[in-house]
């Protein structure tokens, strides 16, 4: 297969095919007489191998270490390992994000339902005031706006 074809059936493009090559994560190709690489049908998969743990936050020394050249020499539990791993560190980050959601988002209804009278400033002072103790913080706390 020539650069483009492999590019065409993994969706990157040929710069990045060369990149990955470069650093040793997939086997130089043969050449073909007029200089063309000669990529063996198998590299597709491997290429998109090496996307997907890409997107999923894994650095090319990570891949590099659980994907050798030779498909029969692969370290199943080494790979299961960095897979598992991988996913616990993603699913901790979902949880700071939820975490970091809730408590934008009952800042925002702090912020929204000010009690009548005063100014922004003096509901920002007020909150940062209740930040001391996050129970006082709670949307549910706070009366909502007068209409």
């Amino acid at each position: 297969m020539k650069i483009g074809d492999v590019a065409k059936a993994t969706g990157l493009a040929p710069s990045r095919i060369r990149f990955y090559e470069a650093e040793g994560l997939i086997s130089p190709p043969p050449r073909q007489g007029n200089g063309y690489r000669n990529y063996s049908p198998d590299v597709a998969g491997v290429l998109k191998i090496i996307d997907n743990a890409q997107r999923a936050g894994f650095s090319l020394e990570q891949i590099r270490q659980f994907l050798p050249h030779a498909q029969e020499n692969w370290d199943h539990e080494g790979l299961m390992q960095s897979l598992q791993t991988r996913v616990a560190e993603i699913e901790r980050l979902q949880n700071q994000l939820q975490e970091s959601k809730e408590g934008l988002m009952t800042m925002i209804a702090n912020i929204a339902n000010r009690p009548e009278g005063i100014s922004c400033g003096d509901n920002m002072q007020r909150l940062i005031g209740l930040l001391r103790d996050p129970q006082l913080l709670s949307p549910s706390t706070n009366p909502a706006p007068a209409a």
